[in-house]
Formats: C-alpha cells, sequence, structure tokens
C-alpha cells in the first residue's frame, strides 16, 4: 500500500484555492517562497534552533488548509495535513509542519541531527467538492487521473489521497481500492451511502524553490 499521502513529482493540476469564508482567491505563484521557510521555522523553533521569525504578507493570514509532507533520503519521513480550511493559512501551515515532525505515528520525532537533511513540500487544499454520481463505476469516470484528490467517508471511516498519490496507480479502480483499504475496508467494499469528496492542489518543494 503506498504511503500516505505520498509525495511525487506532480505540480498541481488547474483549479482554485480557496482563501476566507466563501471567498475565491489564487495564491501568489511564488507562495512556495513564504510557506517552505515558515514551515521549516516552525519545526527549528521545536527543535530548539535559532531561525528567524518574520510577519509575512496578508494572505497569510486567511484560512487555509494544507498538507506538509516531510522527506528524507527520497523516502517519507512524515506527512500531516488538515482537509478542512478553520484557521489562518499561516496557522495551519506551522501545525501541521510541527504535526509532521513530531507526531506521526508512523515514524519516530525528527532529531536536531535530521533537521538540516530533510526536505519538505507544501499542497495547499482548494475547498472539498462533494461529489455526486449513481454508484462506484459512475464515480470512477468521473475522477481526473493526476489532478483530483480524494476524501472517502463511510461512516466513522475516512481516508484520503493528494493528488500525488495518481502516479502510484494506472486506474482510477484500483486508487480507490487502495483508498478504502486505508479507510479500514476491504479494497473492494461500496455501499449506496458512501461519500466521496475532491479537492485539487497547489503545491511547492524545497527542491523547486532552492
Amino acid at each position: 500500500m503506498p504511503d500516505d499521502p505520498g509525495p511525487t513529482e506532480f505540480l498541481t493540476g488547474p483549479g482554485q484555492v480557496i482563501l476566507g469564508a466563501g471567498e475565491a482567491d489564487t495564491l501568489p505563484w511564488d507562495a512556495g517562497r513564504v510557506l517552505l521557510p515558515l514551515a521549516r521555522t516552525a519545526i527549528a523553533t521545536q527543535l530548539g534552533l535559532d531561525r528567524q521569525q518574520y510577519e509575512g504578507p496578508q494572505w497569510l493570514r486567511r484560512q487555509g488548509a494544507c498538507f506538509i509532507t516531510l522527506m528524507l533520503d527520497a523516502r517519507l519521513r512524515g506527512c500531516i495535513g488538515t482537509l478542512r480550511a478553520h484557521r489562518a493559512l499561516a496557522d495551519d501551515v506551522q501545525a501541521n509542519a510541527v504535526a509532521a515532525a513530531f507526531r506521526d505515528p508512523r515514524f519516530p520525532p525528527i532529531a536536531a541531527a535530521e533537521f538540516s537533511a530533510v526536505a519538505l513540500e507544501i499542497s495547499v487544499l482548494s475547498a472539498l467538492e462533494p461529489m455526486r454520481f449513481d454508484d462506484e463505476p459512475d464515480a470512477l469516470r468521473q475522477l481526473r487521473h493526476g489532478i483530483d484528490g480524494l476524501v472517502f467517508e463511510y461512516g466513522h471511516h475516512t481516508s484520503t489521497f493528494l493528488p500525488q498519490v495518481w502516479d502510484d496507480f494506472k486506474e482510477p479502480m484500483d486508487f480507490i481500492a487502495h483508498l478504502k483499504y486505508k479507510a479500514g475496508l476491504p479494497p473492494d467494499f461500496w455501499d449506496s451511502t458512501v461519500k466521496l469528496s475532491r479537492y485539487t492542489v497547489f503545491k511547492w518543494r524545497e527542491s523547486d524553490e532552492a
């Protein structure tokens, strides 16, 4: 099974990032130059390392949702995020960076000796779009390969894959089967009460911003 949410070399598909209550706005194309240092500084602060703090542009204060992915030696080292915007984007970036570094249950906390070797990636999510479908084949036909992130919900079973995870799958059926497995359900499970929501992302990697 692929790691969640499985960072790859995928760059954002079309679509706007939603910032603010009911207010559509796009992030600056170079927002990564602000967001990536913000995330790294949050981790450094937790490690007791000296990093410069700064106020940042006004758009950081608008609500936003993001995922922070940490890579070490080209392998996943942590990934935590928020699906629905409920706080300022700056706060979401900082909180998720700290969570990915120190509270991802799949990995031990990041050590100070690893800090400079860890590479960060930030995915800022659009608002979730509930999907309408008649059955699973209908839902599969609507999915856009390499563009849609997907949230699966059935009762208390919930899971998500970022759009980047499409690189691990050729077919939508495999994508959603692994998503169901991640939610704790059999890959062939289906029920008429299943809910699906999709989203797009804008993504920046430290390697891109260097």
